[in-house]
């Protein structure tokens, strides 16, 4: 079964370095996401990215608020904007969830996102705070247990919070 970890991360420099080591320990672009608040200065980080999102982004380098390069190169990057949450920035399959149908289902927002994408609704609501509050969701996609050892590691060693595993909801036949 797919599973997904979560962590949290503080800074847009922390989530950069996460995102750095994940990467170079072969975890793949598409296979990571990372949502933070559109505050003062993510919006330049957004804007500066070339993107396929469907909205929110225009074209340019990656730059801004100090995440930069390896955020920059996850997929999907864009603007978004959630009821009772705000604006966002989300990169990689969070971008789709969050876009797709769950964030108009029963839940509703931010957690309706975050439970389509198979987290458990209390973890959902406290990722959420962490999120309002101005830290930076990341997570990573995996395949097997060591995998997902390997990106509990990752976070852990780089001091993010709140880490957890969770199976990812597929459709029939996925």
């Amino acid at each position: 079964m797919n599973q997904a970890v979560y962590g949290i991360a503080n800074t847009p420099q922390q989530a950069n370095a996460i995102v750095e080591r994940l990467q170079s320990t072969g975890f793949l672009n598409d296979d990571i996401s990372v949502l933070f608040p559109d505050k003062e200065g993510t919006r330049d980080f957004a804007h500066e990215k070339n993107t396929k999102a469907p909205e929110g982004v225009a074209t340019g380098g990656v730059a801004g608020m100090g995440v930069g390069g390896a955020v920059g190169l996850l997929a999907g990057i864009g603007a978004l904007a959630i009821p009772g949450v705000g604006p966002l920035i989300a990169a990689g399959p969070i971008m789709g969830a969050l876009s797709g149908a769950a964030v108009g289902g029963a839940t509703g927002g931010l957690i309706g996102g975050l439970v389509g994408l198979g987290i458990p609704e209390y973890e959902a609501k406290q990722y959420e705070d962490k999120v309002r509050a101005g830290n930076i969701l990341i997570s990573v996609h995996t395949e097997d247990a060591k995998s997902r050892s390997r990106a509990k590691d990752i976070m852990q060693t780089a001091g993010a919070k709140d880490i957890s595993a969770s199976g990812e909801s597929h459709a029939p036949g996925h």
